[in-house]
């Protein structure tokens, strides 16, 4: 199948999805292919490729309607919607209080996804882009995340990606990168220095949830001459309150 081809059948997908989501009940194929304007057979191929992937269920009456998938996609939306929304007041009164910018990560396989932030209001400043990604072993974030899952998993994590180097300080060795890690759980905190980009340090907690898993990361960033020991207990502080705000009282 071509690249044109392809990109039909996902806008085909999408069309029946909107369709099926529009109806409280499960809907016959004749509707959704009166609808979709799409011939009966095709309508039928597509949907049973979706019903294979649980995106959809048909019914014994041979109706639709949207699958488990959804439900469980949906759930980690919420969760992180939550996350965000308890985040942004405590991230704001951490970056007004600091002056520099505060961030908000998730993780995603074998990386930190930045999905908030609060910007510092100083001139020169360092900003990391919503949405931009960096490997775990680089991010203040992303050690202690590695760190959670102990030293085999870490080791597991060293063979897939192979410990790129981002700069010279980027910790390019497996020991070295357990050994951090062991000492980021022990403290409560990390560090970023110059590991992912050069003059940018960073002190980085993690969240956990009510159910004490992981939820994300709440990070300082700043130029890392302006750097201060003593602004660690202050965000672990606000790491401990966002934990808290969402149910966390380990």
């Amino acid at each position: 199948m071509n690249k044109t081809s392809s990109i039909q059948v996902i806008d085909r997908m999408a069309l029946l999805l909107n369709i099926i989501a529009r109806y409280d009940d499960a809907i016959s194929l004749k509707i959704l292919s009166a609808e979709s304007e799409l011939h009966p057979s095709t309508a039928f191929r597509i949907l049973s490729s979706l019903a294979n992937h649980q995106y959809v269920e048909r019914d014994d009456a041979g109706h639709y309607q949207l699958g488990i998938k959804f439900l469980h996609m949906g759930a980690r939306v919420r969760r992180r919607v939550g996350l965000r929304q308890q985040a942004i007041p405590i991230m704001k009164q951490l970056s007004d209080e600091l002056g520099e910018t505060i961030n908000l990560t998730i993780r995603e396989n074998d990386e930190v996804v930045y999905v908030e932030r609060s910007t510092s209001s100083q001139m020169m400043r360092v900003e990391q882009v919503i949405g931009s990604r960096a490997p775990l072993h680089v991010t203040a974030v992303g050690k202690l995340m590695l760190a959670e899952d102990g030293e085999e998993e870490c080791r597991k994590y060293a063979e897939r990606t192979g410990l790129p180097a981002y700069t010279e300080n980027t910790i390019t060795d497996i020991d070295t990168l357990i050994d951090k890690t062991k000492q980021a759980k022990r403290n409560g905190f990390a560090c970023d220095n110059e590991e992912a980009e050069k003059g940018v340090g960073c002190i980085g907690v993690l969240i956990y949830n009510s159910a004490g898993k992981v939820a994300g990361g709440l990070s300082l960033s700043a130029p890392i001459e302006r750097r201060k020991e003593e602004w660690v207990p202050v965000v672990m502080e606000a790491g401990k309150h966002l934990s808290e705000s969402l149910g966390y009282f380990g």
